[in-house]
C-alpha cells in the first residue's frame, strides 16, 4: 500500500515539472541502471560517469532526489576535484611562475654572497642592476649560502688586506766547486711573491744582514711586518735597525720553517730550477745567476698562488700554435715563449 501510495504521489508531482527536468532525472536514473547492470552489486564509477554527474549537480537543482548509487557529498567532492584538475592543468600549460635563471648567474650571485658577507640582498641586487643583470630580491635570498654564525670576512680576504704589508727574511747556502759555502741573504715580498733585494757573503754578521735591510727599503718603502726564523745572525743590531724602519718583527718559532713558508718555498724553487743545474765557480758568478734568474722569475715564471701570472704581471696574448716561438733564459736552463713577430 505505501509503495502504491509513493507511486501516485510521485506521478503527480511530475506532472507539474518541466519537461527538462523530465529528462534529466531519466538521464540519471538510466545512467544509476546501466552501472548497476554492468558492475553488479557494487558499481564501478569510471572518470566519464564522475563527469557526467558534475555535470548534472551543475545545470539541474534537483539532482539530488534521483541520486542513489553514491551520497550527494561525494558527486560535491568529484565537482572540487574536477576544478583543481582544470586550473592544475591550466596553469602547467604555460612556464609558471618566473622565467628560471641561468646557472651562471646562480653561482655568480652565491659567489657575492660568499665573498661580501657584510652586504645585503638589495645591494646585491643593486651591484647586479649595474651589471645590466635584472634579478628580483627574493631569487638573490633564495641563492644565500647558509651560515652558522654572524657575517664576518673570511680568512681569505683577511689575509690578502695584510699580504701587501708582510716580507720574508731567510738565508740559505750554495755550495761552489772549491768547496766553499757562500750565503745568499734574500728578501721576499709576499703579495707578488717578489724577491726584492739579494745579496751573497761568505761571511754574514749582523752588521752586514742590518745593511741589506735597509738597502731592500730606501725611501720609505718599508714595509709593516717582517718575518723571520730564530736564526743566530739576526742579533741585537738587526733588531734595533728593523724597528728604526717603522717594521713590527715576528719571529717563528724554533724548528717551524712552516711559519714562514712562502720565503722557504721560493728557496725551494731556486734550488730546483737553479742551483741543481749548474756549479758555482764564486760570489761573482753565483751574483750573475741570481739576477739572470730574476730578470726570468719576475716578468715570466707563473705562479698558481697569483692565479698563473707573473710577478710582475704578464698580459695573456692569445696566439695560434703554429705561432709560438721558444728563447732562452738563464743561460738555457728555462725558457720563454712568444707570438712570432709578423
Amino acid at each position: 500500500m505505501a509503495h502504491l501510495i509513493q507511486f501516485i504521489l510521485t506521478l503527480v508531482t511530475t506532472s507539474v515539472r518541466s519537461r527538462l527536468s523530465l529528462q534529466a532525472e531519466n538521464a540519471a536514473l538510466r545512467n544509476q541502471l546501466y552501472l548497476y547492470r554492468k558492475s553488479g552489486q557494487r558499481p564501478r564509477i569510471r572518470p566519464a560517469d564522475r563527469l557526467l554527474w558534475c555535470f548534472i549537480a551543475k545545470f539541474w537543482a534537483g539532482w539530488r532526489t534521483a541520486l542513489y548509487f553514491v551520497q550527494p557529498r561525494t558527486v560535491t567532492t568529484w565537482q572540487k576535484k574536477r576544478f583543481r584538475d582544470y586550473w592544475r592543468a591550466l596553469s602547467q600549460s604555460a612556464k609558471p611562475g618566473r622565467p628560471r635563471i641561468s646557472r651562471e648567474l646562480r653561482k655568480l650571485i652565491g659567489r657575492m654572497w660568499e665573498a661580501n658577507p657584510t652586504w645585503g640582498s638589495p645591494k646585491i641586487v643593486a651591484e647586479l642592476a649595474m651589471l645590466g643583470i635584472d634579478v628580483a630580491k627574493s631569487t638573490v635570498e633564495k641563492y644565500q649560502p647558509k651560515r652558522a654564525g654572524p657575517p664576518s670576512p673570511t680568512w681569505r680576504t683577511f689575509l690578502d688586506q695584510h699580504v701587501r704589508n708582510l716580507v720574508s727574511i731567510d738565508f740559505f747556502i750554495v755550495p761552489t766547486a772549491t768547496f766553499r759555502v757562500l750565503f745568499v741573504f734574500i728578501v721576499l715580498a709576499h703579495d707578488r711573491r717578489r724577491i726584492v733585494h739579494f745579496n751573497v757573503t761568505e761571511h754574514p754578521t749582523a752588521q752586514w744582514t742590518a745593511q741589506q735591510i735597509v738597502e731592500a727599503f730606501p725611501f720609505d718603502t718599508a714595509p709593516s711586518y717582517l718575518i723571520r726564523d730564530g736564526d743566530g745572525i739576526y742579533g741585537e743590531r738587526v733588531t734595533r735597525r728593523i724597528e728604526s724602519l717603522g717594521i713590527d718583527e715576528v719571529v717563528t718559532a724554533p724548528a717551524s720553517p712552516w711559519q714562514n713558508a712562502y720565503v722557504e718555498r721560493v728557496i725551494g724553487t731556486l734550488r730546483r730550477e737553479l742551483f741543481d743545474h749548474v756549479i758555482v765557480l764564486n760570489e761573482r758568478h753565483l751574483k750573475r745567476l741570481m739576477s739572470s734568474y730574476l730578470d726570468y722569475y719576475h716578468p715570466w715564471r707563473t705562479h698558481r698562488s697569483l692565479n698563473s701570472d707573473a710577478p710582475d704581471g704578464r698580459p695573456v696574448k692569445p696566439v695560434k700554435p703554429c705561432n709560438v716561438v721558444e728563447f732562452p733564459a738563464v743561460h738555457g736552463l728555462r725558457h720563454v715563449y712568444l707570438p712570432k713577430a709578423a
